[in-house]
């Protein structure tokens, strides 16, 4: 089977195939290509693995991966997902597997002859790309999405209420540092030039570098969509376009996510948690972080009843765990992804949304029938109304969760915007963003009604601050000022339009002054016990840090009736003053306000200066008293046109590829910065037609000078059981357990270890001829795992060397497990190689002792009595 990849001008993928699932396997070949050091270290993200390449500022993450258990919650999802579901996404992996070392090393078909001057990631951390599993979507899928909805902010509220009183929670009740959102609207035909509806909108993440949308097609005799796709993740989940009916997401600020104050004690070697009926057993096991250039971190890994312990412990003053959907439930909502691929109306997008889990979205679809849809979807548990609030006690059974939420849905008439508000999800959260870009939104839109797809940048890029009206009243009202800052004021408050253009010296001078408002207030003793950090992670800060938080509730703080010792005129006053004394001339807002993305690799670079603000439409999010640098903003531009799919536009904030040597690296950077939108191009005729996947039949290929090509190979039940059969039924394999098997046992038996996300079987080739059979599983899913105490990163392996056809070769298996442990290695997460010969088979023991493996105990299995031995990876260099 194959898969044609087409391009247009700016390396968009566009990928045809005869079925879903080849275009499947397309679909996580053109993104490894594209992607793949952003997909590496989204794996080892999921896995608590980046440490190891990164160093010790990637600790702090890597040890709430692994006591949040992701990698595991993403298999759970994984094993209960349908069957169709499940061969879909496997299928995506595939191909993410046999295009990651073109994407991680030349051959690109789209590098440049000359190089690039900035190195990829690949070769500034000497990181090799791995392999990925059927479950490593989902795990990408969870890790994206896991501080989504905020649950940091409880430990925020609990402060706050502390030292200001149960009031603080609407004080601050505001979409805050830590949150995601974004701008969406749909307006039917009734006001549009076509009569057909559009769909625009913009996502507001924080922008990283390579993007966290990828703009694709996928085509195939079932279905053809247009959309943006998170890399790592197949389908087309948030925004897509079918031709027929197109859909958007926001953020639905709902609150789904719970923090249980737990009590902790140990009992040996096992640890207790004191839930509604008395103490019960908590899982307890520690792993092992590996950081470059410094020594390895223990991590403690515990999980109670209520969820998997992520603050604390047994030995600490406090322990906090963590209840989420997908971790109770196993699911994530995959179902929907290719539910959506094959959505004809907006009555197929509602259907396939039914399925949803995380993060909690607001939803709008329209199609060319005149459907309408306008909904919440996702998992909102039902529970005590304190739970939204702050941390909650374990062991009280009042905050158990007894259901699910009923998702809210509206009907749609002329226009509906989704800005993060509080309106059809309020029932489902606490925080949500001020009401001033849904305001902006529909009062712009209800300036037409014949609204063009071209017509909507003009709204993307809407710069109107509305909440700048709070701060401005204050100064209009300050009297007796000394003539600078009477300058300063009148400028701001009459001859200012309000607007933060990058080319404002206005936007420029509100900046500065609000920088001195917000200090101020952070400064103030009403504030001093929330100043100082708690002794908690550092992943946590961000939300728990006075100055931002000061920053995103300014508006309520200047005109609430609370803090009555607040002196606000004066505070005011005195920042005012403060700024003009300097008597410094304002730069333009953009020069200031410059992007600030996350790269996991930081790169010394100028990047452009934005227009825009937090509350603006545009909404490029600095954090007011510490940068104006905007770190936040949108992660891509969309309009969706029903009328014509061909005349619909998009736009990321970089460029289709995220490798560092190709011209689609950051291309679209500038239309991105400008508000400029490019074609969506549907037409095949006016693509480029780049090349034709061919599946690849090897899982690892390895040149080793002097001795040959050594490839690994999935076995195949069927086509490779006359052959596996030739070799296990020979007396030389009698160890392997199967002297006496037909060939319908050896068939049944990989059949079935072919079914099992945690046990891999491989035919081992040297310059393409069988040289043997060799096998990877996890322990913990193992008969073996019983035997011993599995350690995370353990990978078992089984190795059988085929009978050699001429005279034997010295130093050949040698030579091969040499290659087999490279193999097994390559993938950071395998810590230690786990093998089990039988205790007879003194050769293969001293064959392994002379490999590098560690002699263990001996073990007793239900069909042998076995002597363990282990291989540890040698210890990680520096960071380059």
């Amino acid at each position: 089977m194959s898969a044609e990849v087409y391009r247009d001008t700016w390396g968009v993928p566009h990928l045809r195939a005869a079925d879903a699932r080849e275009l499947a396997y397309a679909q996580g070949r053109a993104t490894a290509v594209d992607r793949a050091w952003q997909l590496e270290v989204e794996r080892h993200r999921v896995q608590g693995t980046t440490a190891a390449f990164l160093g010790p500022d990637a600790v702090g993450w890597d040890v709430f991966a692994r006591r949040a258990r992701l990698a595991d919650t993403a298999r759970r999802c994984f094993e209960a997902l349908d069957a169709e579901t499940a061969d879909w996404v496997t299928a995506y992996v595939a191909g993410v597997n046999d295009g990651l070392a073109e994407g991680a090393g030349a051959g690109r078909p789209d590098a440049p002859d000359a190089g690039s001057a900035e190195p990829s990631g690949f070769a500034r951390t000497g990181l090799a790309p791995g392999r990925w599993e059927p479950w490593t979507p989902l795990g990408v899928w969870l890790s994206t999405h896991i501080l989504f909805a905020g649950f940091p902010t409880k430990l925020w509220r609990e402060r706050a209420v502390a030292v200001l009183g149960p009031d603080a929670v609407e004080l601050f009740a505001t979409d805050g540092p830590g949150t995601a959102g974004s701008n969406g609207w749909l307006v039917t035909g009734e006001h549009t030039a076509t009569g057909a509806a559009i769909i625009a909108g913009d996502p507001h993440r924080f922008i990283e570098d390579p993007g966290v949308y990828q703009q694709i097609r996928l085509s195939c005799p079932e279905f053809d969509v247009v959309g943006l796709a998170v890399p790592g993740v197949p389908g087309i989940a948030h925004f897509g376009h079918t031709g027929s009916v197109a859909w958007a997401i926001t953020n639905a600020m709902a609150d789904y996510q719970d923090l249980y104050r737990e009590r902790l004690r140990r009992d040996g070697t096992d640890v207790t948690a004191l839930g509604p009926d008395g103490w019960a057993p908590a899982s307890v096991h520690t792993e092992t972080v590996e950081v470059a250039g410094a020594a390895p971190v223990t991590v403690e890994v515990i999980e109670t009843d209520r969820g998997p312990v992520i603050i604390g412990g047994p030995d600490a003053t406090d322990a906090i765990s963590l209840r989420h959907p997908p971790r109770v439930t196993a699911a994530l909502g995959f179902a929907a992804l290719p539910a959506l691929l094959r959505a004809r109306t907006a009555d197929d997008v509602d259907r396939a949304f039914d399925e949803w889990v995380e993060p909690v979205n607001v939803v709008q679809a329209a199609d060319t029938r005149g459907g309408r849809l306008h909904r919440v979807a996702g998992r909102v548990p039902l529970r005590h109304p304190v739970n939204r609030v702050r941390v909650v006690p374990a062991w009280e059974a009042a905050h158990a969760w007894t259901g699910w939420a009923p998702m809210p849905r509206e009907e749609v008439s002329g226009t509906a915007v989704m800005a993060n508000q509080r309106g059809l999800a309020g029932p489902l959260g606490v925080e949500f963003a001020p009401p001033y870009r849904a305001d902006r939104i529909a009062a712009l839109l209800a300036a037409s009604r014949s609204w063009t797809a071209p017509e909507m940048s003009a709204i993307h890029m809407d710069t109107d601050l509305a909440s700048a009206r709070p701060l401005l009243r204050l100064l209009s009202d300050l009297k007796d000022l000394t003539p600078r800052a009477e300058a300063l004021r009148d400028r701001l408050t009459t001859g200012w339009d309000r607007r933060m253009e990058a080319d404002s010296t206005d936007a420029m001078a509100y900046a500065t002054v609000r920088e001195r408002v917000v200090r101020a207030l952070a400064a103030h003793p009403s504030f001093a016990d929330l100043a100082e950090l708690p002794p908690l992670p550092d992943l946590f800060l961000p939300w728990l840090a006075l100055t931002p938080r000061i920053a995103f509730a300014l508006e309520t703080i200047l005109t609430t009736p609370m803090l009555p010792e607040l002196d606000r005129m004066e505070l005011v006053r005195a920042a005012l003053e403060d700024v003009a004394s300097e008597g410094a001339e304002f730069g333009p807002w953009g020069e200031a306000h410059r992007l600030a993305p996350w790269q996991a690799l930081p790169v010394p670079e100028e990047w452009p200066g934005l227009a825009g603000d937090h509350d603006c439409v545009l909404s490029t999010s600095s954090v007011p008293g510490l940068t104006h640098r905007g770190a936040r903003g949108p992660a891509a531009r969309y309009v969706w046109d029903l009328a014509r799919r061909e005349d619909s536009l998009w736009v990321v904030p970089f460029g289709a590829s995220g490798a560092p040597d190709s011209p689609h690296h950051r291309d679209q950077l500038r239309m991105w910065a400008a508000g400029e939108l490019a074609e969506v191009v549907t037409d095949w005729a006016k693509l480029r037609r780049e090349t034709v996947y061919e599946r690849s039949a090897y899982a690892y290929e390895e040149k080793v000078a002097g001795f040959g090509t050594v490839r690994l190979r999935p076995l195949d039940p069927s086509r490779d059981a006359d052959l596996v059969h030739s070799w296990v039924t020979q007396e030389r394999a009698r160890f392997w357990g199967m002297l006496d098997a037909d060939r319908a046992y050896v068939e049944e038996t990989y059949a079935y270890v072919d079914s099992l996300p945690t046990h891999h079987a491989f035919l081992l080739l040297l310059d393409d001829e069988p040289v043997g059979l060799f096998q990877t599983y996890e322990p913990a899913a193992d008969p073996l795992g019983e035997c011993y105490e599995v350690r995370p990163g353990d990978v078992g392996i089984h190795i059988l060397v085929a009978p050699a056809p001429g005279a034997p070769r010295p130093g050949f298996t040698g030579a091969l497990m040499k290659s087999l442990i490279d193999y097994v290695l390559s993938d950071p997460a395998h810590q230690r190689i786990v093998v089990e010969p039988d205790v007879r088979n003194v050769k293969s023991i001293e064959r392994m002792v002379r490999s590098g493996f560690v002699l263990g105990e001996e073990v007793q299995k239900p069909e042998k009595r076995a002597r363990l031995a282990f291989f540890e990876r040698p210890p990680t260099p520096p960071v380059p």
